[in-house]
């Protein structure tokens, strides 16, 4: 085990680890899979050309994320420290200065920043939920779907009330801790999240344009992969697997030794893929059949499906089942972007985990009505405007640009760095023990060269 700077071991306990190698993929697994690749894959995919997108999500996915994935379960492992003290502790072990802290604390406060949003999102696509299910959308018909979005958005009351409904139920989960609130939470959603995919998969290749929906998202098409798709693409590898947002730090402190990192990455970067392109073959049939346009943006989700929905056979259950698809899918990375910030309250400030988990929940809750407000009565406030790159964003579009465009790369960038050229060789085979050596080379290798260099390439293009 790893020993700080004052020779003062872990105070984790030892009984704070996940019950089983199962327990260790479909928990970290359910940590990433979430919004980012049901929501955000799709709508993405439909403006970076389809096949061409998905291509390039695959490689990043495999050569970046992975690697980058398995060096922060290496971190949170071999410190046994909550995220903002673990890489400080590696760093010292191997005569470095402690400060590589700062990776931990970037990925600490993009977590916190990220929970603030990501559950108003979350918020939505509940309410949506139970407005499919009660038939506001199929009274709505396709012609008002717009107008009854606009009107959600323009009610800060109603969606702050959701907003708050969403995260007591996180919050409650979480505060049960890893064993009797976060697994079962995982045991409950994975399979539950894939059923509910299946049967919309299945109902979409049944009713939709499969020829143009599957050719639009499979076909090859090397002529549309530019330079912006490929930065999208990584862009996304990284949003979708949470590199940098120190989850899989405070995750695998609590992994013991057997369990292979890498495999554990790949079981998250598979499960990605997979729902991924689950995802794509739910709804790009759907939008060909019903003549919408793919490349719409987020309004993809919550203007051009909810009209299909008006339109198809049996579409109040199908949309219903759509958005209940889309809230099982953000929770549980919604528990896991609490326990970077809750593991440091516990570990640093003494507190019992109800007591941090609430605190941190509430904390982040508030702030994400700055968020809701965003789309209502703040949309034409610009916080930082007197700075040219945020002159035309509202609050919401400043926390989600430092927190995906700053803090996450600056911490995933020097991730790379110190597992890949700070460190000795030996923490890489230490901590790597569990898979075989040309693995292990890989990883090393792809932390060295390929990750810097994808990294710096997304963080560039996002200040040009």
């Amino acid at each position: 085990m790893i020993r700080t700077d004052s020779g003062a071991a872990s105070l984790r306990p030892a009984s704070v680890v996940w019950s089983s190698t199962f327990a260790v993929y479909l928990g970290t697994a359910g940590a990433s899979v979430g919004l980012g690749s049901i929501w955000r894959f799709p709508y993405l995919a439909g403006t970076g050309g389809g096949s061409a997108f998905i291509l390039v999500f695959v490689l990043a996915c495999v050569l970046v994320a992975t690697p980058l994935l398995a060096a922060e379960f290496a971190l949170g492992r071999a410190s046994r420290l909550s995220p903002p003290e673990a890489a400080g502790a590696v760093a010292a072990a191997a005569g470095l200065s402690s400060r590589w802290n700062i990776i931990g604390i970037l990925g600490t406060l993009a977590a916190f920043l990220l929970f603030s949003y990501y559950t108003v999102i979350a918020a939505w696509v509940l309410a949506y939920a139970w407005k499919c299910a009660i038939g506001l959308l199929s009274a709505a018909g396709p012609q008002h779907v717009a107008g009854l979005w606009s009107e959600f958005q323009s009610n800060p009351i109603q969606v702050v009330a959701w907003h708050a409904g969403f995260v007591a139920v996180v919050l409650v989960v979480s505060a049960r801790g890893l064993q009797r609130g976060i697994e079962p939470a995982n045991k409950f959603r994975a399979p539950a999240l894939l059923v509910l995919l299946l049967i919309l998969v299945v109902y979409s290749l049944s009713t939709g344009d499969v020829r143009r929906g599957l050719t639009f998202a499979f076909k090859p098409d090397f002529s549309a992969v530019t330079a912006q798709v490929v930065l999208s693409a990584i862009g996304q590898a990284f949003y979708a697997t949470g590199v940098g947002q120190a989850m899989m730090i405070a995750f695998g402190a609590y992994i013991e030794r057997g369990t292979s990192l890498v495999r554990a990455s790949l079981a998250i970067t598979g499960a990605i893929l997979l729902v991924s392109v689950l995802a794509t073959m739910m709804i790009f049939p759907l939008v060909f059949g019903y003549g919408m346009n793919p490349a719409q943006g987020p309004a993809l989700v919550f203007d051009v499906l909810p009209r299909v929905f008006t339109e198809i056979p049996g579409g109040r259950i199908i949309g219903t089942l759509f958005f209940l698809l889309l809230v099982l899918a953000a929770t549980t990375p919604s528990i896991a972007l609490l326990e970077p910030e809750v593991a440091w309250l516990i570990r640093r400030r003494g507190m019992g985990r109800a007591r941090a988990v609430w605190l941190v929940g509430v904390a982040s809750w508030v702030l994400g009505i700055g968020t809701v407000l965003s789309f209502n009565r703040w949309s034409g406030w610009y916080p930082l405007s007197f700075i040219p790159l945020f002159a035309h964003k509202t609050f919401f579009d400043v926390l989600d640009y430092v927190c995906s465009n700053v803090m996450m790369p600056i911490g995933a960038l020097l991730t790379s760095v110190l597992i890949g050229w700070r460190v000795s060789t030996v923490f890489a085979r230490d901590e790597l023990a569990e898979t075989t050596p040309l693995a292990r080379v890989a990883c090393v290798w792809l932390l060295r060269y390929v990750c810097p260099l994808a990294i710096l390439a997304v963080f560039v293009a996002t200040l040009v």
